[in-house]
């Protein structure tokens, strides 16, 4: 047999150093220590022509910041789906998934490769009549959501956990050695501060269940479930540089087809260009040297994947109606008070027509404000931001959701318009509140207020505790045009439990701006 292992060799180095490159860029997108990222850390979804497309369908407009997607689709309609085979992270961790589980394939049903075009319509389809699906099936979305939401802080968490304990049991001469590795660790990988999110089981148990198809089949989320290999494969159906066996008297030993990872060789070994991903196997292990890469080379050979005529249409009527059984429940017309968007959020309908649902805006806010939403602005927006502020509260100062965000669902604000931006009003829960409820003094939520004139200020009364001795208290009352809804207030309360002051969705300048877009739109 010959055996050629440099072009696979190659493959491998480029796999490698996009890995590299996607996990710098995931971990530059922690806070840095200033309120400017440092290059463009969401490069990963402003390459992705999938997130692109659909953005674009949803606001009905083009997007500058997904620009170099286009790129991306271009090199695929010359070069085949080389990306999947070369560079998706996605990818190259499933490859070394297999590599070290050693998973024998099972035989799976040959229809199975057509769900992903399937998908990959009605993400179109819903996108352009209002049901955002892309951040559900995107690749990226998937990796970077399970990375942000659970993997990066349960490791951030063991790393701490194991050098708290070396320090506080281990010998000193141990320390001596920890201390400098621990510090590199701290300059390098671990996160600025340690945070939790609400849905991290879900965006692991999302992430995980693509490994696990891995036990069925090779590259099994490749073959039928991917909507962007889907796309980057019908781009390159007909690229004049492919592989493809220029052998007529090929022996069909069948040993191609066997090394396929993405199943694009049939048994007469004939290569199907929309699964292939340039990977090599067949061209480095073939015993006779049958293939070739190069440019002129036959058409490539159809499989039968492609969506009947009934699938076609029951998918785009799918796409079609159901955007308009969602818009039919109550909280479209009367969102959910504890719904409270980062600054700079689009109105609802756009802001969830262009999230991607990739969870880097959250991986980045300072507080630890941002989480992913459950079921409050429906199952549309799983996993769509909400400030949640008595987890943490959004710094005065700070912009960096809106610099992160790939496709501009929350607009880049400079710090003073930020500052000037509400997505949200306190208000005071007499019930609970101290100086109220009790008579007990508690200044804190009016000593915390960042804006420059105070929008929590107090009234000085006379009150009875709860010994029955008449008090002078401070008693806090909020004025609504000064207040942001930053959360601060709630998030530092005292109380245990449920805040006394707490934040709601109320008046959030992207409501006003929409009422307004929407009045002006009437005759």
């Amino acid at each position: 047999m010959k055996n050629h292992p440099r072009p696979i060799l190659w493959r491998r180095l480029s796999q490698l150093l996009f890995l590299a490159v996607f996990l710098v860029l995931f971990l530059r997108t922690d806070y840095q220590g200033q309120d400017q990222l440092s290059g463009a850390v969401n490069l990963i979804f402003r390459i992705d022509p999938l997130v692109a497309l659909a953005a674009c369908l949803a606001t009905r407009s083009f997007i500058l910041l997904v620009l170099p997607a286009g790129f991306l689709l271009l090199s695929c309609l010359l070069l085949g789906r080389w990306f999947c085979g070369w560079a998706c992270p996605m990818g190259t961790l499933l490859d070394a998934s297999r590599t070290l589980t050693g998973s024998k394939a099972v035989t799976l049903p040959p229809t199975l490769p057509r769900i992903r075009y399937a998908l990959l319509l009605l993400i179109l389809v819903g996108a352009l009549f209002g049901l955002p699906l892309v951040g559900y099936f995107d690749p990226f979305a998937i990796l970077v959501r399970g990375l942000t939401m659970a993997i990066y802080p349960a490791a951030g968490m063991a790393i701490e956990s194991l050098f708290t304990f070396t320090y506080q049991h281990g010998p000193a001469w141990l320390n001596l050695l920890t201390e400098p590795l621990y510090q590199l660790l701290r300059d390098t990988v671990l996160p600025f501060e340690q945070k939790l999110f609400t849905l991290a089981l879900p965006a692991m148990l999302m992430l995980l269940a693509l490994f696990v198809l891995e036990i069925f089949q090779r590259r099994c989320f490749c073959r039928t479930l991917c909507p962007l290999g889907a796309l980057l494969g019908l781009a390159g159906r007909f690229a004049p540089w492919r592989i493809a066996n220029r052998q007529p008297a090929c022996h069909a030993c069948g040993q191609c087809s066997t090394l396929c990872r993405t199943g694009a060789i049939d048994l007469q070994s004939q290569v199907n260009t929309e699964r292939c991903i340039l990977c090599l196997d067949c061209l480095s292990r073939c015993p006779n040297e049958h293939f070739a890469f190069g440019h002129g080379a036959k058409p490539p050979v159809p499989l039968a994947e492609g969506l009947s005529r009934r699938a076609f249409v029951g998918t785009t009527l799918t796409g079609i109606t159901l955007p308009f059984m969602l818009a039919v429940r109550p909280f479209k017309r009367h969102p959910q008070p504890g719904l409270i968007r980062p600054p700079g959020a689009l109105p609802e309908e756009q802001f969830l027509g262009r999230c991607v649902r990739c969870g880097e805006c959250m991986q980045v806010c300072i507080g630890n404000a941002l989480h992913p939403a459950l079921t409050e602005a429906g199952v549309e927006g799983l996993f769509t931001p909400r400030l949640i502020p008595r987890i943490g509260y959004c710094e005065y100062q700070c912009t960096l959701c809106g610099q992160v965000c790939p496709t501009g669902a929350i607009q880049r604000l400079p710090a003073a318009a930020k500052q000037l931006t509400t997505i949200g009003r306190a208000f005071v829960d007499r019930d609970r509140c101290l100086p109220y409820a009790k008579g007990v003094p508690c200044i804190v939520c009016e000593e915390l207020c960042p804006t420059p004139q105070k929008a929590i200020r107090f009234r000085e009364v006379s009150v009875q505790n709860e010994l029955g001795e008449t008090v002078r208290v401070k008693q806090p009352y909020v004025i609504d045009e000064l207040c942001i809804g930053c959360g601060i207030c709630e998030n530092k309360c005292p109380l245990p439990g449920r805040s006394a002051i707490l934040v709601t969705s109320a008046g959030e300048s992207r409501l006003q701006k929409a009422i307004a877009k929407d009045s002006y739109s009437k005759p």
